[in-house]
């Protein structure tokens, strides 16, 4: 592995909880165990759409060891949970909509005991018809799954004249793509402790991105006020955007404050498949035209999104995804159309990416397409079309000033894999065995966008234990922030590692910072201590002066505390901990307050900040079996300074891996509502074995003039170019267009025997 990057801060920085993971020692939430503590299950739905006729729980409470059952009727506050529209029932009590949907949940004295008492609870049913599909859903004949119908969010962007625009182009292209439901897979599923506290108050020990708004809907949820409930959020073993939403949450604080005992609740796997978000399958339709000099002059799109039973984040994923229809591309006619719909499916929510990887994958299929057309080379062609520094963004609005996207063209056209000839002559000695190789590009917004309530802050201040101690209100859920925050705080402040103490993730002790998500920690940790790191200096040095009589102008801050700018001492003239002794009446500490930055005058959800990737690829396709193994993967990431390299290394190689999953093998199966593939044993992730022999990462690291935002978040672009430079790849080795993910095998080895034929025919000829 390789990685170019010009940041000369230490690369080899260990990770603040890197040897306690690794050793085992570290305790997630799910590890959590206290005294008196019950073990909570929940009765999930035994059908994808059914009316609810009655349920009974009486022969579950009498069971020996069981302490209690809830159902709907002691829900105390708003029976109904979602981050965007409140539409999903914390307990059903008329309808289920999805086999996740919850009625009953039992807290007992073992888990045994509970799992048992699940099954003495007695639910009649009324079987309805099942939507599946969300193009039925749009039927006017189809059930109707929500009050306002099936259609959850609909959005769209157009310019220009695109029929107009069509009429004078010399080359089309129009294709129809169709993307997976994918499973997040992390380590850890959903869980945690939930214990009730003195005066009615609860503290939540789960796993989530963003502490405050589990606050909010619990709060809702069980009519207390959110002063009453404190959220504990890290550390957790992955997430990925499916713990942004409310999982476990309500039903162990319902069986705690019922109990007055503590409650763990940790989902099983088939639990977690069965429950659990997933990424939004897609359907998208573009047709794009172009001028015989490779000019792109139209584009139109036409994308449905299945967000299953229930909304989530299923408006921004759409949103954003008609943002993103065009990329990084100047195309003067474009109209974009998309609509996000209700099924009875699994529930579609956030996923690294979000609505990126969907929309990107279709739009370099099209440019691909329309390169083999023109007979123009697919870099070239993209680079005849692409956006300069100081173009819009790609819905026309205001955007921070970017060259990202030549410079990631500019450095993948580069790479080994693009420029190095190929001396197997893209045939193997195994003869059924060839090579191709590929290249896509991308563009991804950080933060939640236009219209949509973005805060974000911090606070840094010399505590009492004389650490310089830095509060944020984010999650550490795998992706190396505390790493990050250290980094940033010794470089903005001037201290030392051991000088630092950080909280994070527990709504009693952070100040509101937004949400673990949206590519937008790093960026905020950045912008807030830009603002926070004066201030905090100036108290330092001037309490400093109060202490040892010596003007402020003569101190700096330093390593273990404050020394004179003259050199003269070998140590710092007061420690940091001495001040804070001397400092304990009048403490030292600095927040701030600020929203994430934004554009104006855009479709909801438009993004101001920007990230760039290229990805180039080298696969082998095995004639015989259909087996598609990625032998070489480079990506170029253009979002400003490394603050981490170890951390940002590990973000691309990890999200790389994850898409090469999306591209060939994952895809969370449904018939008719219901799971196919309801554990690993059935729904394959990559391992160790499906690893590129090469990954090289280049991270570009100038900024505009001028541009004073710093770095960008890299926790998702990472993912986002690989499928389409793999579906080129295939496309170079075999001459197969593919559009539907994950690849299948069998459409492949067809392909291959459909041109063996034509080859044999056209030699008879």
């Amino acid at each position: 592995m390789k990685f170019t990057y010009s940041s000369n801060l230490q690369r080899s920085a260990i990770r603040l909880d890197g040897i306690d993971k690794v050793t085992g020692k570290l305790k997630f939430l799910t590890d959590l165990s206290f005294s008196n503590m019950l073990h909570g299950k929940i009765l999930r739905s035994a059908y994808p759409h059914a009316k609810i006729i009655s349920v009974s729980t009486k022969k579950a409470e009498e069971l020996p060891g069981v302490r209690a059952v809830v159902t709907s009727k002691d829900v105390p506050g708003l029976n109904r949970f979602g981050l965007i529209f409140p539409d999903q029932p914390v307990l059903c009590d008329e309808r289920v909509r999805y086999v996740g949907d919850a009625i009953a949940a039992v807290a007992a004295e073992t888990v045994e005991i509970a799992e048992k008492a699940l099954q003495f609870i007695e639910v009649e049913y009324e079987p309805l018809p099942v939507i599946s599909d969300p193009e039925q859903a749009l039927l006017p004949s189809a059930p109707q799954l929500h009050p306002k119908g099936n259609i959850l969010h609909q959005a769209s962007f157009q310019k220009g004249n695109i029929e107009e625009a069509f009429q004078i182009c010399d080359v089309t292209v129009e294709e129809t793509y169709e993307l997976p439901r994918q499973m997040h897979a992390y380590m850890e599923t959903e869980g945690g402790v939930i214990v009730p506290e003195e005066n009615g108050r609860i503290t939540v020990y789960v796993g989530t991105q963003h502490g405050y708004n589990d606050r909010f809907q619990l709060a809702r949820i069980l009519n207390i006020p959110e002063s009453k409930i404190r959220v504990v959020s890290s550390p957790m073993g992955g997430s990925f955007g499916g713990k942004d939403e409310l999982n476990i949450q309500p039903y162990g604080a319902l069986l705690a404050l019922k109990t007055g005992c503590p409650v763990k609740i940790h989902q099983d796997r088939r639990e977690s498949v069965r429950s659990g978000l997933k990424r939004h399958p897609m359907k998208i339709t573009m047709k794009t035209g172009a001028c015989r000099n490779g000019k792109i002059l139209a584009h139109q799109v036409r994308m449905i999104a299945d967000t299953g039973a229930y909304a989530t984040l299923g408006p921004a994923v759409l949103d954003f995804a008609v943002e993103h229809a065009t990329g990084p591309y100047v195309i003067p006619n474009v109209k974009v159309e998309g609509v996000s719909v209700y099924t009875n499916n699994g529930v579609a929510g956030e996923f690294r990416g979000f609505g990126g990887n969907q929309v990107t994958f279709a739009l370099e299929g099209q440019i691909d397409r329309l390169a083999v057309k023109l007979g123009i080379c697919p870099i070239e062609l993209r680079k005849r079309n692409l956006r300069k520094a100081d173009d819009p963004g790609p819905v026309d609005q205001q955007i921070a000033p970017t060259d990202g996207a030549a410079q990631v063209l500019k450095e993948i056209s580069k790479s080994p894999i693009l420029t190095k000839k190929d001396t197997e002559n893209k045939k193997s000695i195994y003869e059924k065995t060839r090579t191709g190789v590929g290249v896509a590009i991308t563009m991804h917004g950080g933060g939640l966008g236009f219209g949509r309530l973005d805060p974000a802050g911090g606070r840094i201040s010399l505590n009492e234990k004389g650490k310089i101690e830095v509060a944020f209100g984010f999650e550490e859920f795998g992706q190396g922030l505390l790493a990050v925050i250290q980094q940033l705080v010794m470089k903005e402040v001037g201290c030392s590692a051991d000088d630092i103490q950080i909280t994070i993730g527990d709504t009693y002790c952070v100040p509101r910072s937004g949400s673990s998500t949206a590519s937008r920690g790093t960026s905020m940790v950045w912008q807030a201590l830009q603002r926070m790191k004066d201030p905090f200096k100036k108290q330092l040095l001037e309490k400093a002066s109060q202490c040892i009589k010596v003007p402020s102008t003569q101190l700096y801050v330093g390593p273990g505390g404050i020394w004179s700018l003259d050199g003269s001492n070998a140590k710092p003239l007061i420690t940091y901990r001495q001040l804070a002794d001397k400092t304990n009446d009048d403490p030292i500490q600095i927040e701030t307050k600020f929203p994430f930055p934004t554009t104006s005058h855009s479709i909801p959800g438009g993004h101001y900040l920007y990230s760039f990737a290229a990805c180039a690829v080298k696969v082998e396709v095995d004639e015989l079996t259909g087996k598609v193994r990625v032998k070489n993967l480079d990506q170029v990431v253009s979002a400003g300074p490394v603050i981490y390299p170890t951390g940002y290394l590990g973000q691309i190689e990890g999200g790389s891996v994850m898409a090469l999953g999306y591209s060939l093998l994952e895809e969370a199966i449904m018939k008719q509502g219901s799971y196919v593939t309801n554990n690993f044993d059935s729904y394959l992730i990559p391992t160790v074995k499906d690893i590129p022999t090469s990954m090289d990462i280049t991270a570009i690291e100038e900024l505009c003039e001028g541009d004073e935002y710093g770095p960008r978040g890299v926790g998702e672009i990472g993912t986002v170019a690989v499928a389409p430079a793999i579906a080129k790849a295939i496309h170079d080795a075999i001459g197969l267009w593919v559009t539907k993910l994950p690849v299948s095998r069998e459409e492949i080895i067809k392909a291959v025997h459909q041109k063996e034929m034509k080859e044999w025919l056209t030699k008879k000829i």
